[in-house]
């Protein structure tokens, strides 16, 4: 089982937070181990000083982050059931990401596969997870805003993606019995609807280039 194990359970019990596993024969889950950075916690001036990411800015830097994960498992490994990132700042699941498989095969080929790829000019590392159940495994005082523990918690903090992200991820495969879905189409759909509550014009366009250059330049996937 991943080292991580240890790590994530609870050092004192807390009758408001339940067990964190269920462990089965089947594995679904895997966990892509500190690849999401939040740029709230790493964006850095030219004289380091931190600057200031924008809550909108911030949301549209993750929903892109999170839609290119989630299409990148779907498109080479085969259909994903669930995904979660962690906010967390411990060290254990600071970044880490996890997807959850409909089928056991296409985990182990993730795992195998991704084990040899770069994200972000940096090498993934991929370890199959016991996490079935994420309502389980959270944080339920985090998800009420009241979280004493912060970033440093031991339980999963999950990181939110925005309503329509959400509707275009899981809402599509609903409709259509399963299948992939174009990043660039919703990415597109999304810019658009941002620019007409903004009351922007052709700025979406610009922007996606813009993100498109950024993306090149990181080397992502």
């Amino acid at each position: 089982p991943p080292t991580f194990l240890a790590l994530i359970l609870p050092t004192q019990k807390d009758p408001t937070l339940s067990s964190v596993f269920c462990f089965v024969d089947i594995w679904k889950t895997i966990a892509l181990l500190n690849i999401y950075r939040n740029p709230q916690n790493t964006a850095q001036s030219a004289d380091g000083l931190r600057c200031a990411v924008s809550d909108v800015e911030m949301q549209e830097h993750y929903d892109e982050f999170f839609e290119e994960v989630f299409t990148e498992m779907e498109e080479k490994y085969g259909e994903v059931e669930e995904m979660n990132v962690c906010d967390n700042l411990g060290d254990h699941l600071v970044g880490n990401v996890y997807v959850k498989f409909r089928r056991e095969e296409d985990a182990e080929k993730a795992v195998m596969d991704l084990n040899n790829r770069w994200f972000n000019g940096q090498p993934i590392h991929a370890e199959l997870s016991p996490v079935t159940d994420f309502r389980e495994a959270c944080c339920r005082q985090y998800e009420m805003g009241e979280c004493t523990r912060g970033g440093f918690c031991n339980f999963m903090h999950l990181k939110p993606i925005s309503r329509e992200l959400r509707r275009e991820l899981y809402g599509r495969r609903r409709k259509r019995g399963g299948g992939h879905h174009s990043r660039s189409r919703s990415r597109e759909r999304r810019s658009r609807s941002r620019d007409r509550g903004r009351g922007g014009g052709g700025g979406g366009r610009d922007r996606e280039k813009r993100r498109s250059r950024d993306r090149e330049r990181s080397g992502r996937f």
